[in-house]
């Protein structure tokens, strides 16, 4: 007996719908006293817990590089400190010889006797050389006076830079528990995963992200987009490239593994174009484009609080690393919820 094509087509439609709705309805075994969740319901957990430790993230790359710029200056301090140090030094054994001299001398330094006895006709000048040797003295003693007032105010800046340090420190380690804390969190979620529902949850994410990249491109912002990047964009776009395959790890900036910005931030570093190393900095200090008219080489900022960043290469797809337990990956550039667009070198 023949089957109707048209019929059969429907069926198979109908059995795959059913599937779905079966997968998408699929409850995991959740810890005791919990209430069951669905597999979108776990997705979205999943995206807020993966979003908090992101953002947990980026304001720990932004204190470690303000903790990098505070040792520096304190080593810039330190260094001032001892030349001043050395100065008065050189400074104090100076302004003892001259009281010395003088000392011995009457109010005349033994230079000037011995100027003198040599041409006893310039005895009248005697007057005028003891007045210049005392306010050469003078002139000494002040720049010595305030060498010490320097050196105290360095000291003080130093000891009060120190101190800031210290408490950065402190508030960088309140980060990282906070980084950890939300990524042990999602994993406990993610343990609870069936392997069937894995794979699952993985079909149901790259649907989301085909159907946010489709919902973007047909609002025509990749109609003005452009093909070719400049000579540094292209340079960034070829390391990101190269990167592929390399683990998302937080704080991490290279070579065995990033996070986002520092995936971004060394792509134009390789390109010759030093940038903010933190998604937020990158969007608040970067020249912003139009999404319209973006080329590869681009930042994608995300999110409201921007708290994502990616490389655009062209196509209207972006390289980026996602989160914890993925890796450097090519993905859709609108996948996701767009910030805006910066160029690093515009």
């Amino acid at each position: 007996m023949t089957q109707n094509p048209s019929a059969h087509g429907r069926r198979t439609a109908a059995v795959v719908a059913l599937a779905l709705a079966l997968a998408l309805t699929a409850t995991l075994h959740p810890p005791a006293g919990a209430e069951p969740q669905t597999l979108p319901e776990v997705r979205a957990e999943l995206d807020r817990l993966y979003h908090r430790a992101e953002v947990a993230t980026e304001r720990y790359n932004a204190l470690d590089g303000k903790i990098t710029r505070q040792e520096k200056r304190l080593g810039t301090l330190r260094t001032q400190v001892a030349a001043a140090e050395r100065r008065l030094n050189r400074l104090t054994a100076l302004a003892g010889a001259a009281a010395r001299s003088q000392y011995r001398g009457g109010g005349v330094p033994a230079e000037v006797q011995f100027a003198l006895a040599r041409d006893p006709e310039r005895a009248l000048d005697n007057a005028s050389l003891a007045r210049q040797a005392q306010l050469a003295t003078r002139r000494t003693v002040g720049t010595l006076t305030t060498t010490q007032e320097e050196l105290r105010t360095r000291s003080d800046a130093a000891g009060e830079e120190l101190r800031r340090l210290r408490r950065n420190r402190g508030s960088l380690g309140s980060h990282r528990r906070t980084i950890r804390s939300h990524i042990e969190e999602a994993r406990k979620v993610e343990s609870r995963l069936e392997n069937r529902q894995r794979r699952e949850l993985a079909a149901l994410e790259r649907r989301a992200a085909d159907e946010a990249q489709a919902e973007w491109v047909r609002t025509g912002a990749l109609d003005g987009a452009g093909t070719e990047g400049s000579a540094a964009g292209r340079e960034a776009v070829a390391f990101a490239r190269r990167e592929l395959g390399k683990p998302y790890v937080w704080g991490a900036e290279g070579p065995g593994s990033y996070d986002c910005s520092g995936l971004t931030s060394q792509a134009w570093l390789k390109a010759g174009v030093p940038i903010p190393r933190t998604s937020q900095e990158q969007w608040r200090r970067l020249p912003r484009v139009p999404v319209t008219g973006m080329r590869p080489g681009d930042l994608i900022i995300y999110n409201a609080d921007a708290s994502h960043v990616s490389l655009y290469i062209g196509g209207g797809r972006m390289i980026h690393a996602p989160r914890p337990g993925r890796n450097v990956t090519v993905a859709p550039a609108g996948s996701m919820e767009i910030l805006g667009v910066v160029r690093p070198d515009a």
